[in-house]
């Protein structure tokens, strides 16, 4: 690294977010809050297109330019062609050759205990939540600007742990590693990697048990300090302000947003 490098991003434009995941739910709260900072957005969606074209209008009503990409994050033949979509929609939309900060949020729940976990659903849990990210990480590493940072995502379940959890969990303790390793081998470029771990959150994933499920509900938040599950803005403002400047200096942390959940 030469001795002018900063933590920050080495130019002055608009900066740029790459999230996956983020047509719904906590990727898309990251999205909107992102775009209220006054930060550009390319987001991908697996599935739902018009989902992930809602996210790209409202970004753009509030005055900033969005790009919808679709990717499997479980299927890393994939990457490589997804990267190559990424430079084209830099180029083609910001004239530019880097982003700033990744996120990676693209995510599925599972619920089967340790004794009934089947190996098709502990492959299916590590291409998601850890081969996915190492992989598109990696292939994704060119077109990060020296001075970014990276967001990835975890789950407080690395710190506690539920029954039936058992394989999500363990590809999240996975991430959480990644995390200070990337911290320590990005340095030189000036790029932070932190990550993210959210406790239960009331939206659609795992089947909106946690939104839906009243009587979950109740116990959950009657284990959380500040007494209510978890909302998606409570973790979409979280990355927000952990990816702003004045954050420039947290590297290799585990930071959990979780209300307080099991203290």
């Amino acid at each position: 690294m030469n001795a002018t490098a900063t933590n920050a991003p080495t130019h002055t434009a608009t900066p740029i977010a790459l999230i996956t995941g983020a047509s719904r739910g906590l990727g898309k709260s990251t999205a909107l809050h992102l775009a209220r900072r006054g930060v550009d957005v390319i987001l991908t969606y697996r599935g739902k297109v018009d989902e992930a074209k809602g996210v790209v209008a409202e970004i753009e009503a509030l005055g900033r330019r969005a790009v919808a990409l679709q990717l499997d994050v479980a299927d890393s033949h994939g990457f490589d062609a997804f990267a190559g979509q990424v430079k084209q929609s830099l180029a083609a939309v910001w004239q530019r050759e880097h982003f700033d900060y990744l996120v990676n949020n693209a995510g599925t729940g599972l619920d089967a205990s340790f004794a009934e976990t089947t190996e098709a659903q502990f492959d299916s849990m590590m291409n998601i939540h850890l081969k996915g990210p190492f992989f598109l990480t990696q292939k994704l590493l060119p077109l990060i600007a020296d001075g970014g940072r990276i967001v990835n995502i975890s789950t407080g379940l690395a710190r506690f742990a539920l029954p039936g959890k058992a394989a999500y969990a363990t590809m999240k303790g996975g991430i959480e590693v990644l995390t200070r390793y990337l911290a320590k081998e990005l340095g030189a470029r000036g790029i932070a990697v932190n990550t993210i771990a959210p406790g239960a959150i009331a939206t659609d994933f795992g089947g909106g048990v946690v939104r839906d499920n009243p009587q979950m509900n109740a116990g959950i938040a009657s284990q959380t300090a500040l007494g209510r599950v978890g909302l998606p803005d409570d973790i979409g403002g979280a990355i927000s302000m952990l990816l702003q400047p004045d954050n420039r200096w947290v590297n290799g942390q585990r930071i959990e947003v979780s209300g307080g959940m099991f203290i």
